[in-house]
């Protein structure tokens, strides 16, 4: 034996064959669970790892999957000593794609910044991957129409809003359903009337989406809510929330009943500005966020939020790319909307509770 076993080493110690110890590390789940332990003991006792760069050339596969994702850290939550809690949006789709890429034999490749764009590392991630997900709208088109011409892409979280783009997976919530539902909450259970969307100055799809569900909930109960958001801010932080309710707090005329934000991270923010000001939540304005993350379950009062399955989209991702990396031949572009909840709590006035969902896979 070699002084660095190789895959034949860990097949005569198993007394299986080269091609079933490869498939246990390529494709764990196509190898029985019995034979699949034996190989794995047998490379733990030899110590083998198997080597990637073999693998490629011998494939020209890598064995890896790319996700290109804009740094959305929020610094506010930092000093939050829950990791869980301090998981925001990003991390749960990174959460869900890596789990489903692990169970298929894949590892993840992560590729976030803002700085200088995330465009800038897309063709450093492509040439590295078997294929990858990105967050839509993240990187220039005829980029990714380059790309997905030698490997599959699936965009994430929007919808296609580029006819150029209309052959490409993708995967995304319902965001307009979600926000309805949570609106007509508002309007016909608590029989509000005066309510103030906070967007963002980025003209993002799913928050244009969110919007959509907004209004037409508005529409339906005849209160006028304009064809803008109330508020635009720079960010989806929690400093930009806070800022938005310190904003709404000081603006002329009667203060709205309801502040509707367009993700959970703003919505935190504007519960903290809104106790520094002595302003009672839910008692004297109502704070409703949406994407429903670990952090909204625990801040006082909860956060009535729409929860959308963020690790599932992950996993959705990576399983589309490896549907698409085992099958031969084109096959018709697949188009996933995944379903959301409300999640009824305290910062609405309700005890905390959950019901249906809204939209369809």
């Amino acid at each position: 034996m070699s002084a660095t076993p190789t895959v034949y080493d860990v097949a005569e110690r198993s007394g299986a064959s080269i091609a079933t110890v490869s498939r246990v590390y390529r494709n764990p789940d196509s190898v029985r669970a019995a034979t699949r332990e034996r190989v794995l003991a047998a490379a733990r006792e030899l110590g083998y790892v198997p080597s990637g760069n073999a693998r490629g050339l011998a494939s020209r596969s890598t064995g890896v999957l790319g996700l290109c994702f804009p740094d959305y850290a929020d610094p506010d939550t930092a000093d939050i000593e829950d990791d869980d809690a301090a998981m925001l949006y990003s991390d749960q789709i990174i959460r869900g794609m890596e789990r489903a890429a692990r169970r298929h034999g894949y590892a993840l490749l992560i590729a976030a910044s803002l700085e200088g764009g995330p465009e800038s590392l897309v063709a450093k991630v492509a040439g590295r991957v078997d294929g990858f997900a990105v967050l839509a709208r993240t990187v220039p088109t005829e980029e990714l129409e380059v790309i997905s011409r030698r490997q599959p892409v699936v965009l994430l979280a929007s919808p296609r809003a580029d006819p150029s783009l209309d052959h490409l997976d993708h995967v995304e919530v319902a965001n307009e359903d979600g926000q309805y539902e949570l609106t007509r909450h508002l309007l016909d259970d608590h029989g509000l009337r005066r309510l103030a969307y906070v967007g963002v100055d980025d003209t993002s799809p799913d928050v244009e989406a969110r919007f959509r569900g907004f209004r037409r909930a508005c529409t339906e109960a005849g209160v006028d809510t304009g064809a803008k958001p109330a508020l635009r801010m720079p960010m989806m932080t929690q400093a930009e929330g806070a800022r938005a309710a310190d904003l709404l707090c000081e603006a002329s005329g009667e203060r709205p009943q309801a502040f509707v934000f367009a993700n959970d991270q703003m919505a935190v923010g504007a519960l903290q500005a809104l106790e520094r000001r002595g302003v009672r939540v839910p008692d004297e304005v109502v704070v409703t966020g949406f994407d429903g993350i670990p952090l909204s379950r625990i801040v006082r009062p909860s956060l009535t939020t729409v929860r959308q399955p963020m690790v599932r989209l992950g996993e959705a991702a990576a399983e589309l790319l490896i549907r698409r990396l085992r099958e031969e031949g084109s096959a018709e572009p697949v188009s996933l909307v995944l379903p959301v909840s409300l999640a009824r709590r305290a910062s609405c006035g309700c005890a905390d509770a959950g019901s249906g969902t809204f939209g369809a896979v």
